[in-house]
């Protein structure tokens, strides 16, 4: 992953890099992850969790005791659970939903997937999904998953990034950059 100076993203890559090894090599990364996406989900949807996981003023063994509750109640793998109690324990909650992103990335680079984000400015039809699927797979060398969206300012084009990369080819951009060219000229 890339290296940060947030401190957050430290703590969250090493715990994230921690868990993916341990899944990978007891050959449960397809469940660790899977009960991940249902964590992440739980704090996306549950307002008192998120606060539970966001907020500092909850002590360690609230925490704690309130992980064992809910670990107690979801019945998870005892990897994922006695995970989570190990980040409760360490008051390391706040980068849970990181070290989930975290996991997820690695699993994905693990099985050889890279996730590209695609926005365009009218939704995708099936036939132009797909050609853009085998255009980014043959870029990419690798089995690509799109999260799609649609942004009408855009005018015409698209916008895909793949990690760090990015591709512009909004009608947007080309105006603008028509703009600017116009703008030096005269």
């Amino acid at each position: 992953m890339a290296q940060s100076s947030s401190p957050v993203s430290g703590v969250a890559e090493r715990y994230a890099q921690s868990l993916f090894e341990l899944a990978r090599d007891e050959g449960s990364l397809e469940t660790v992850e899977r009960e991940l996406v249902q964590f992440q989900s739980l704090i996306e949807d549950n307002a008192d969790f998120r606060r539970l996981v966001e907020s500092p003023a909850f002590s360690s063994d609230t925490q704690l005791q309130a992980i064992e509750a809910i670990v107690a109640a979801t019945g998870p793998s005892p990897l994922v659970g006695n995970f989570l109690k190990v980040v409760a324990g360490n008051r390391r909650l706040f980068a849970l939903p990181a070290i989930i992103r975290g996991v997820r990335a690695m699993a994905a680079a693990h099985r050889g997937e890279v996730e590209a984000e695609v926005v365009s400015a009218h939704a995708l039809t099936d036939e132009q999904r797909r050609e853009l699927s085998d255009a980014l797979g043959s870029y990419t060398h690798k089995t690509v998953t799109m999260r799609e969206s649609v942004d009408p300012s855009l005018l015409g084009g698209l916008v895909v990034r793949i990690g760090s990369r990015q591709i512009d080819t909004s009608l947007r951009t080309k105006l603008s950059s028509l703009k600017l060219a116009l703008k030096e000229v005269g």
